[in-house]
């Protein structure tokens, strides 16, 4: 007589909403400077262009508008608020004071551990800033960024660092792929997993702090020493 084996679990799949979809669609859009800030833009238009229906954009427009990305301009569509040079500075000044150390729990809690994925992330960041892939090299450098401090178990933490990024605008980070500037950007992130890796919570920290400083200058569209 056979017993037979219980059926292993089946993975379930996640959908993704239109809503979301068009919600990540815009975000990329409006960080990589593709939205002219201060300009009127119709839901209209944008739905057009990403081949869907007007109700999702007028969603994702919504929630944008939630996190402070956006301004909803009634029955006209939304802007993206213009940001000064003040305004990047508070950004990557709170990044910074959140990130930073943040990266020096990440290396204590892990201990010397191996963290492979972030290894292939930052590898894919470099190959994207190699290439001027830009909308790729913003994604790796997001789930890097996000996922490390979500191993610190705090999503209050992933929260406020994903809005503040959202609240920045990268402006002639073209030009600076054109001239190899963003390579070096994607190589920080290479030593930062050295650091974790070693258990060098110190020299963690000041990585991600130099990276940060690095990082002010480039989302600008200048090069800016992170030392």
């Amino acid at each position: 007589m056979t017993t037979s084996r219980p059926a292993a679990a089946v993975p379930q799949l996640k959908s993704v909403s239109l809503r979301e979809q068009a919600r990540e669609a815009l975000r990329t859009r409006i960080v990589l400077g593709e939205i002219e800030p201060g300009q009127v833009e119709s839901v209209i238009n944008v739905a057009a262009a990403l081949g869907v229906s007007v109700t999702p954009v007028r969603e994702a427009v919504m929630d944008l508008a939630n996190l402070g990305i956006v301004e909803v301009i009634r029955n006209r569509g939304f802007r993206v608020p213009a940001l000064t040079d003040h305004d990047l500075d508070e950004i990557f000044r709170l990044r910074t004071m959140l990130e930073a150390p943040a990266m020096s729990e990440v290396a204590e809690l892990l201990d010397g551990g191996p963290i492979p994925q972030f290894r292939r992330l930052a590898e894919q960041i470099t190959e994207a800033a190699r290439e001027g892939d830009l909308t790729s090299f913003l994604d790796f450098d997001r789930q890097f960024h996000l996922g490390l401090l979500e191993l610190l178990g705090n999503r209050r933490l992933v929260t406020m660092v994903g809005q503040l990024r959202d609240q920045a605008r990268m402006q002639g980070l073209q030009k600076l792929a054109d001239q190899g500037e963003l390579t070096r950007s994607g190589e920080e992130h290479i030593e930062i997993v050295d650091a974790i890796e070693s258990g060098d919570s110190e020299l963690a920290a000041e990585l991600m702090r130099n990276h940060l400083a690095h990082s002010r200058g480039i989302w600008a569209g200048r090069t800016e020493s992170g030392s």
